[in-house]
């Protein structure tokens, strides 16, 4: 589904990310972890041609994220960043049709408005629909947020850490609905998470980063011992498998 060759990132004479060369199946959930400054908002940002490698080449279900005319693309693959930020005061149901303009450029038909209470449905934002954005917790706009890229309707969707602003019941019931999107609706969801306890426990894979580097790629089962994430994180870990999923303990 998505496949990057060499991929690279400088600034200056700074290499910040790469060489990478990397191939992430279709279906199920990847998450992207390591410390700040790893690269993995800017690996995001390239699959989703919101920034253009230094070098290498990404492709995303066939296409070539570089050369692929822009509507073509967003019907293919969706992006949220981190930074989410509209002037125009907006409700909640207007946001998220804003995922719909690749398919009606801004006509909307009763297709778009269904998918558009779909995502709204799904993230539990129906009795929020007609609220403004700056009437919402950060948590609640960081839901209508990815209830956006969710109306996009692609097979592909990118999020750039979607558990910012989320305290610890709507954390896990972001990752609940992100893994049944994966399940029931068959999208390839990749996300950047900083919590290693959430990515044990939901994702299907884990990349991680450090330095620019991939340093691992596996299942979470196999990503999850002492010795990975100490290389990757550079702090003493320790991993308890007493629970249904390995469990990190770094506070220490």
């Amino acid at each position: 589904m998505i496949s990057l060759s060499d991929i690279t990132m400088t600034y200056g004479d700074q290499t910040v990310l790469g060489p990478v060369s990397l191939d992430i199946p279709a279906g199920g959930v990847t998450a992207l972890v390591g410390p700040n400054g790893a690269g993995k908002s800017t690996l995001l940002t390239i699959v989703g041609r919101l920034t253009a490698p230094t070098s290498g080449r990404a492709r995303v279900g066939g296409h070539d994220v570089a050369t692929t005319p822009g509507r073509t693309l967003a019907r293919v693959v969706s992006i949220l960043r981190q930074e989410n930020h509209f002037v125009t005061r907006l409700t909640v149901r207007e946001l998220v049709g804003f995922g719909r303009f690749p398919h009606s450029q801004g006509r909307l038909t009763a297709a778009d408005h269904a998918k558009i209470d779909e995502a709204i449905a799904f993230l539990d934002l129906t009795a929020l629909a007609g609220r403004y954005l700056d009437q919402l917790s950060g948590g609640q706009r960081q839901r209508a947020y990815v209830a956006m890229v969710l109306a996009q309707d692609t097979d592909c969707i990118l999020l750039d850490e979607p558990l910012n602003n989320l305290d610890m019941k709507h954390a896990v019931a972001m990752m609940g609905q992100l893994r049944r999107a994966a399940d029931e609706l068959g999208k390839t969801i990749v996300i950047v998470v900083h919590d290693i306890n959430f990515a044990a426990a939901y994702a299907d894979r884990i990349v991680a980063l450090a330095d620019g580097r991939v340093v691992h790629v596996g299942p979470p089962a196999e990503l999850m011992t002492p010795e990975i994430l100490e290389r990757v994180f550079g702090t003493p870990v320790e991993v308890r498998r007493d629970g249904p999923y390995p469990l990190a303990v770094y506070y220490r």
